[in-house]
C-alpha cells in the first residue's frame, strides 16, 4: 500500500512538474508572450506598446507566471481549465473534442496495428503449430520496411493516390467513420509492424516450452496452442502497446495536419507554437491522465493473462541461449547502403542546375533531380551521414538509459508514462526554448523520449523473468542478487532488449525527420532526410523519384536494422564459481545454479 501511494505521489509529482515546465514556456524561451498572441490572433496588425499593454493587462501577464500558473490550477478541481489566449473559448470543452477525435483516430489505427502485426507474426505461429520451427531462417525485411516508412510520407502518399487520384475514399477533412481510414493506414502500419516484430521474436521460445511440447504430445490441436502461445507472449509485450496507445493519440500531429483532422496532437502544437497556454497545459494534463489509465489497464491485462504464475514464480524463461542469426541479409543491405553513399559522397548536394530541373533518373543522375535542380543521389548521400550517425548515437543513450532505468521500475514506471505523454514535437518546442533552436534541437528532442519504450521493455521481461522456475531454483542454491543480476537476468534482458533497439533505430531516424519535415529541424539547404522529404513532396506526382529515393534508403535501412537485430542472442551459460575443495567434492559444482537444479531435477 506505501509503495503504490509513493508511485501515486511520484507520478503527480512529474505531472506537475511537466505542467509547471509548459507554464513557463514564454519566459523560458525569453520571448514576449503578448507579441506571440497578438501575432496569432492577427498578423498584420502593428504591435504598438499600447497594444501589447492592452493583450497583458487582458491576459493577467503583468502577475508574472507563477500568479498565472496558480490561478490556472486553482479551477481544475472546478473543471475549469481557462480560456484560449487566443480564440477566448473555454478550454476544456475544445480539448475535449479534439481527445474524441484522436481517440477515434487511435482505435481505429490500433485495429490496423493488429493486423499487421498479426500478418508479421502469421508464418512463426503456423509453423509452431505444425511443430516445424525448428531451424527457421530468421526473416523480417518485410516488416522492416513497414515500419521504416515515414508516416508524414505514408499519409501524403494514401491522400494523394487513394483519396485523390482514385477517389476510392475521402482525403481531407474529419466528418465521419470513413475519414479515418486513410490516416488510420499511415499511423497503423508502422506501429503494427514494430509490435509484430517483437512478438515474432518471442513466439518460438513460447512454442518450445515444456506446457507445448505435452500438448502437442497429447494431441491437441496446433491452432489451441498457438493461441495459448500468443497468450504467453502477449504480456511482455503490453506495456509497449500500451505506450503506441498514447503515442497514437498525441503525437500523429504529421498526419493530423496532411489530414486536416482536428485532433489533440494538432491543437496540441497550434497551442504551442501561439502559445497559448491554457490549451497548452490542458492537452498536456489529458495525455498524462490517458498514459496513467493505460498503464494502469496493460498491467491488469498483464496479470490476468499470465494468471497466477507470475506471483508463484512458476514460469519459464523465454530467453534461452541461441545461435546467431545468418548474416546474408545484412551483408547484402549494408553493400546497399555502402553502395549509395560511395556513388554520391563525392557528388556535390548543393550545386543548382535550373535547367535540369525535376529531372528523371539517369546514368548522369541515377537518382533524379529536385525542383532545383540537384542531384537527389548526392543530397540523400550527404544526409546519410548526419542522419545515420545520430540516430546511432541516440539508440545508444536510449539503449543504455532503457536498460538503468527498467531495473528501477518503481521510479521508471511513472517517469515512462510521463514522458510518453509529450509528443516529439512538443519536446522539441521546450528544448528549443531552453537551448534555443538549431540543428540539435530535433537531436535532444528525440532524445528525451527514445528510451522510453526500451525502458518499459526491461521492466516487464524482468517481472517475468524474475518469476521463472529456473531464477528460484538458483536463488535457492545460494547464489546471491549480484550474481543474479549479472549471470541470470541480464543475460535474459539485455538481447530482446537490443533487438529492439535495432528495430527502433530507423524509428529514431524517421523521428529526426519527422521533426525536420515540419520546420524544427536543419534548415535549408541542408540535405538533411527530413528536410529533404519535405522539400520535394509537393512535387510528388510530378517527381515521385525525389521523394521515393530517401524513402526507399530509409527502408533499406529498417532492413539491415532488423536483420542484423537478430545475430544478437544470449550467449551460453557462465559457470559457477568454486573452489578447488567444492570442485573435488562435488562435480556438477562448476555448473551455473540454473544447469545445476535441471540436473538435480533429472535425478
Amino acid at each position: 500500500m506505501r509503495s503504490r501511494m509513493g508511485a501515486l505521489l511520484w507520478r503527480a509529482a512529474l505531472a506537475a512538474i511537466l505542467v509547471c515546465g509548459i507554464g513557463l514556456l514564454p519566459w523560458l524561451s525569453r520571448t514576449d508572450p503578448a507579441l506571440t498572441v497578438l501575432k496569432a490572433r492577427s498578423a498584420d496588425r502593428d504591435a504598438t506598446p499600447e497594444v501589447l499593454a492592452a493583450i497583458r493587462a487582458q491576459l493577467g501577464l503583468q502577475e508574472g507566471p507563477l500568479r498565472l500558473l496558480g490561478h490556472w490550477l486553482a479551477g481544475l478541481p472546478r473543471g475549469d481549465a481557462g480560456r484560449s489566449w487566443i480564440s477566448g473559448a473555454d478550454v476544456l470543452p475544445g480539448v475535449l473534442e479534439a481527445l474524441g477525435a484522436s481517440l477515434l483516430l487511435m482505435l481505429v489505427a490500433l485495429a490496423a496495428a493488429l493486423v499487421t502485426a498479426a500478418g508479421v507474426c502469421a508464418r512463426t505461429l503456423y509453423l509452431g503449430a505444425r511443430r516445424r520451427l525448428e531451424g527457421r531462417p530468421a526473416g523480417g525485411s518485410g516488416s522492416a520496411v513497414l515500419a521504416a516508412l515515414p508516416e508524414f510520407l505514408t499519409a501524403s502518399v494514401l491522400a494523394t493516390v487513394v483519396g485523390v487520384q482514385w477517389g476510392w475514399l475521402p482525403a481531407l477533412g474529419w466528418y465521419g467513420p470513413q475519414w479515418t481510414v486513410l490516416p488510420a493506414l499511415a499511423l497503423g502500419l508502422p506501429a503494427g509492424a514494430v509490435l509484430g516484430r517483437l512478438l515474432d521474436d518471442r513466439l518460438p521460445a513460447a512454442f518450445a516450452e515444456p506446457w507445448a511440447l505435452a500438448a502437442a504430445a497429447r494431441g491437441l490441436p496446433g491452432r489451441s496452442i498457438a493461441r495459448k502461445a500468443l497468450r504467453r507472449c502477449v504480456p511482455g509485450l503490453l506495456p509497449n502497446l500500451g505506450l503506441f496507445v498514447v503515442g497514437l493519440t498525441g503525437g500523429s500531429v504529421a498526419v493530423e495536419q496532411i489530414f486536416d483532422i482536428p485532433g489533440l496532437g494538432r491543437t496540441t502544437l497550434q497551442a504551442a507554437i501561439a502559445q497559448d497556454l491554457p490549451v497548452l497545459q490542458a492537452g498536456t494534463l489529458v495525455l498524462v491522465a490517458l498514459a496513467a489509465a493505460v498503464t494502469g489497464a496493460t498491467r491488469l491485462a498483464a496479470r490476468r493473462l499470465i494468471g497466477p504464475a507470475l506471483r508463484d514464480g512458476a514460469l519459464h524463461t523465454l530467453h534461452r541461449p541461441s545461435p546467431p542469426a545468418r548474416g546474408i541479409l545484412p551483408l547484402a543491405y549494408g553493400l546497399v547502403l555502402s553502395v549509395v553513399l560511395l556513388l554520391g559522397l563525392p557528388r556535390d548536394p548543393l550545386a543548382l542546375d535550373t535547367a535540369s530541373r525535376l529531372r528523371p533518373p539517369s546514368t548522369a543522375h541515377p537518382f533524379g533531380t529536385d525542383a532545383l535542380g540537384r542531384d537527389v543521389l548526392a543530397r540523400v548521400a550527404h544526409g546519410a551521414l548526419d542522419t545515420l550517425l545520430l540516430a546511432l548515437a541516440i539508440s545508444a543513450i536510449a539503449l543504455t538509459a532503457g536498460v538503468l532505468l527498467g531495473l528501477l521500475p518503481r521510479l521508471s514506471g511513472p517517469l515512462v508514462d510521463t514522458v510518453n505523454a509529450v509528443p516529439p514535437v512538443l519536446a522539441a518546442l521546450l528544448v528549443a526554448a531552453v537551448w534555443g533552436s538549431g540543428p540539435t534541437t530535433p537531436v535532444f528532442a528525440v532524445a528525451v523520449v527514445a528510451w522510453a519504450p526500451l525502458a518499459a521493455h526491461t521492466s516487464a521481461l524482468l517481472r517475468q523473468e524474475r518469476a521463472t522456475l529456473h531464477l528460484t531454483a538458483t536463488r535457492a542454491l545460494g547464489a546471491g542478487p549480484g550474481y543474479l543480476l549479472r549471470s541470470e537476468l541480464l543475460p535474459a534482458v539485455l538481447p530482446p532488449v537490443a533487438r529492439h533497439a535495432l528495430l527502433r533505430l530507423p524509428g529514431v531516424a524517421l523521428a529526426l525527420a519527422s521533426l525536420g519535415f515540419l520546420g524544427l529541424g536543419a534548415q535549408p539547404p541542408s540535405p538533411e532526410w527530413g528536410l529533404l522529404l519535405a522539400e520535394n513532396q509537393p512535387y510528388a506526382e510530378r517527381a515521385p523519384w525525389a521523394v521515393l529515393a530517401p524513402a526507399t534508403v530509409l527502408a533499406v535501412l529498417g532492413a539491415l536494422a532488423v536483420t542484423a537485430a537478430g545475430g544478437v542472442r544470449r550467449p551460453g551459460p557462465r559457470p559457477w564459481p568454486r573452489s578447488r575443495r567444492t570442485r573435488r567434492a562435488d562435480p556438477d559444482a562448476g555448473e551455473p545454479p540454473a544447469v545445476r537444479a535441471e540436473l538435480v531435477d533429472a535425478g
